[in-house]
């Protein structure tokens, strides 16, 4: 599932094409959002923003579009009439002069009063996103130490998005590595300066993620640049999905555990901390 950091990038792609531009047409594909399409054809789109991993896309009608890509949703940006080949279901279309912007596979879709979009049973819920300016470490650090969240393992509240919106499996393994805390641990658990340094390194993670298109390591821009698909995949990330390689840090074994029912990746050594028992591993 894409995470906070490929749904901004999604939201200034759509952003690009859709904000302050017309709607001329409106194709829908599910029954839920036919009694809008005559609703939405001819209205402007004054805003594209999203709040964790659903998007928000508001009208000058004071109408909004809530969607989230679960799994297998995907938003493909064309120019107008060129539409893609693909076997995917095509939920909503939206076409302006130049461009037609596609909402493939989602199921999670709906048209709201943009004065009740908070009232939406997932949005209600969220915590602050991720990504937004108003999150500091100040902020972070305020809610790691909170009597809600300070006694749960770290390994789940990073998965929580009570927590943070936005915040995910690739996410939570790099965050915590940077951090060089175990999975295992408790906000309760943490010195101040671990909780400060946990704060920093899940901020400056996650936009590091977003600024490069998926990377955690630190690779140059330059480099970046030049990597094929197998490369990006290779050297992207520190831990996740690396299960029984190098640590790229001290050269021990990187484990991979199941936590919260997903898979977590840690290095034992540069993540000291309560052991993890083969009984919790599981096989790649």
């Amino acid at each position: 599932m894409p995470e906070g950091p490929e749904i901004r990038q999604s939201a200034d792609a759509l952003a690009n094409v859709l904000q302050n531009q017309k709607i001329n047409k409106v194709t829908v594909g599910l029954e839920s959002l036919k009694p809008f399409q005559s609703e939405l054809s001819g209205q402007l789109v004054t805003q594209v923003s999203c709040r964790g991993k659903a998007m928000l896309l508001h009208f000058d009608n004071d109408l909004s579009i809530y969607s989230h890509n679960q799994l297998y949703g995907r938003w493909v940006i064309v120019p107008l009439d060129e539409l893609p080949e693909t076997n995917r279901s095509l939920r909503l279309g939206l076409h302006t002069d130049e461009h037609s912007a596609l909402l493939y596979s989602a199921s999670d879709i709906s048209v709201w009063p943009s004065e009740k979009l908070s009232e939406h049973p997932f949005l209600r819920k969220l915590g602050p996103d991720i990504l937004n300016q108003t999150v500091t470490p100040e902020v972070i650090q305020q809610r790691v130490t909170s009597s809600q969240f300070c006694k749960r393992s770290l390994a789940a509240l990073y998965l929580d998005q009570s927590f943070l919106a936005g915040m995910g499996n690739y996410l939570r393994s790099e965050i915590l590595f940077f951090a060089g805390i175990h999975p295992d641990k408790k906000p309760a658990d943490l010195s101040d300066e671990q909780i400060n340094h946990l704060a920093e390194q899940t901020l400056q993670i996650t936009y590091r993620s977003y600024e490069t298109g998926g990377y955690t390591t630190s690779i140059s821009a330059s480099v970046r640049a030049q990597h094929s698909a197998a490369e990006y995949e290779a050297e992207r990330f520190m831990v996740f999905d690396r299960e029984g390689q190098s640590c790229r840090r001290c050269n021990e074994t990187i484990l991979r555990a199941e936590r919260s029912s997903r898979r977590i990746y840690f290095c034992p050594q540069c993540q000291r901390g309560n052991n993890v028992s083969a009984a919790n591993n599981s096989p790649a």
